[in-house]
């Protein structure tokens, strides 16, 4: 078993369900993470999966769910299936790329973390974060038709009586 299928097994149930115990144990641990990558505006995190674990003080496939929350803003992305303790990571921080992701899981636990504000003012955190909202936001451009507006077909009819009958 992979580090990344040990994290999937115990992170989640079979039936799709979260491991409640798992997840109090480890977001805790992941947001020490964060604080300390955002904290010191790191750039870059390296060393093998085992080097991180024993870093942050967390079991190995802790390690391979944290990469695997991380890895969309990476390029390229992470192999989860191929993490072994042995792997070598490199995670190049983007922060506004990550702020963004954390708004987009809606993380709010990480993107409301204080050490935010050492990166950016309160007006670029909310500039962000809308920004990430308004990204995510279908907007409808064409209008209603109404049930008695002429039908759009161009029989002539209202469009109660033609296209919108059914």
């Amino acid at each position: 078993m992979t580090l990344y299928q040990k994290w999937f097994s115990t992170a989640y149930y079979k039936d799709g369900r979260n491991n409640a115990v798992l997840w109090k144990d480890y977001l805790p641990r992941e947001q020490k993470i964060y604080e300390d990558i955002i904290g010191n505006k790191k750039k870059e995190v390296k060393g093998t999966v085992k080097e991180l674990a024993e870093a942050y003080d967390m079991p190995t496939h802790y390690i391979a769910g944290f990469i695997d929350g991380i890895n969309e803003t990476q390029d390229p992305q992470i192999d989860l299936e191929s993490l072994e303790e042995d792997t070598n990571i490199t995670l190049k921080i983007d922060f506004e790329r990550l702020y963004k992701k954390m708004v987009e899981y809606k993380a709010d636990h990480l993107y409301s973390l204080p050490q935010w504000k050492e990166i950016y003012s309160e007006d670029d955190l909310a500039r962000l974060y809308k920004e990430q909202k308004r990204s995510t936001t279908i907007v409808n451009a064409s209008p209603k038709i109404g049930r008695n507006d002429p039908c759009p077909c161009g029989s002539g009819k209202k469009y109660k009586k033609c296209c919108g009958a059914n």
